[in-house]
């Protein structure tokens, strides 16, 4: 596929994609006149990229681990630097801290969603399904 299919596809522009290329985190493939042709993996590898940078890994650190996502079962960084092993301890911790929090203050949404619905049920719908309007005339839902 070619630069803007993959640009839509991914909702990233075609000035990142070629970010992502000069940083060495995808490689297109050419073709006979030199554009650059993009393989359907290469979909999700940019959605991996896109989801690694939000969560606040940089450029660098997500070149070294890329390959081991998508083979884990090989998992072998060479040359991993203290630096690089201190970043992603960090940035675990980061997520998981991010994690707990979203858990969180999802928990509390559906709390508060169920106590909202349980205010607004009224007690004189009837089994039949017909609701009653506030005035207490019938009316569909």
């Amino acid at each position: 596929m070619r630069i803007g299919e993959l640009a839509e596809r991914t909702g990233t522009s075609r000035r990142l994609l070629r970010y992502y290329e000069e940083q060495r985190l995808m490689a297109p493939g050419r073709s006979m006149n030199g554009y650059r042709e993009y393989d359907e993996s290469l979909v999700g590898r940019v959605l991996q990229i896109r989801g690694l940078l939000e969560a606040g890994l940089p450029t660098r650190v997500i070149q070294q681990i890329l390959p081991c996502l998508e083979t884990p079962r090989s998992i072998h960084i060479p040359g991993a630097t203290p630096e690089t092993i201190a970043i992603l301890e960090r940035e675990h911790d980061r997520m998981s801290a991010r994690i707990e929090s979203l858990t969180r203050n999802r928990d509390a949404i559906a709390a508060y969603l169920g106590a909202v619905r349980a205010e607004r049920a009224d007690p004189a719908d009837l089994a039949d399904g017909t609701r009653h309007a506030p005035d207490g005339r019938p009316h569909s839902a």
